[in-house]
């Protein structure tokens, strides 16, 4: 398995399948903020990075232009992993309260987290192409982690991403209602589902995500961890 998730993971790294992220990555890893002028910008895809034996995987959207795009790991770097990693932290998933940069020792404790694309797309915004072009990159990367039971979606494109790459691969699964807090049990053996707001500095910084809904999300995905499997 291990094996088989660092070719992947290659795979992924040398991808150039969709060329308008392409130009967009580059072009931001060429030009970068200011503020990071003197730093050494990844601009490649990301892979999934965490616990191999996970049993929770997370699903984001995509990197961030100046955060996973600059840092070369998926929810570093920006506001959106300072967020998402202190919630992690306090519920146990994760061995630091922030994440900055890929040598900051941070380690995902019975998590995985990923994204439905690999590249940064220019306004936040892929198309549903590009995510279709992904689609096979999310499929295989949650093949590999035979212990997953709870996923984790983190927003609308998450959530409808992770279930149509589901539904493509001929399983019953049914399009769901996005709602934040929304829990759904899926047919035979797969994970349940558990869904949040992205948290994007526009859903943090107006309220719409806090800590605390956050906090109650991740709570609930704890206690169902802990039943028996």
């Amino acid at each position: 398995m291990t094996d088989l998730l660092t070719q992947l993971h290659h795979e992924i790294v040398a991808c150039r399948r969709c060329q308008r992220l392409v130009d967009h990555r580059e072009a931001v890893a060429r030009e970068k903020r200011a503020a990071y002028r003197d730093q050494h910008y990844w601009g490649k895809p990301l892979t999934g990075f965490g616990d191999r034996r996970a049993e929770l995987l997370i699903v984001g959207l995509a990197p961030a232009a100046h955060g996973g795009n600059r840092t070369g790991r998926i929810f570093t770097g920006d506001s959106s992993g300072t967020f998402l990693m202190r919630a992690l932290h306090q519920a146990g998933f994760a061995s630091l309260p922030d994440s900055v940069g890929r040598d900051d020792g941070l380690e995902l404790i019975n998590a995985f987290m990923t994204a439905v694309v690999r590249c940064a797309p220019p306004d936040n915004k892929p198309l549903p192409e590009e995510v279709l072009n992904c689609r096979h990159f999310l499929m295989r990367e949650a093949s590999l982690l035979p212990e997953v039971r709870a996923v984790l979606a983190l927003g609308k494109i998450a959530m409808d991403g992770y279930l149509n790459a589901l539904i493509s691969s001929g399983l019953p699964v049914k399009r769901l209602a996005f709602r934040h807090g929304a829990e759904y049990e899926l047919p035979g053996r797969l994970p349940r589902l558990f869904v949040s707001y992205h948290p994007s500095r526009q859903n943090t910084q107006t309220g719409r995500l806090t800590p605390e809904m956050l906090d109650e999300v991740l709570g609930r995905i704890g206690v169902f961890l802990r039943q028996p499997a």
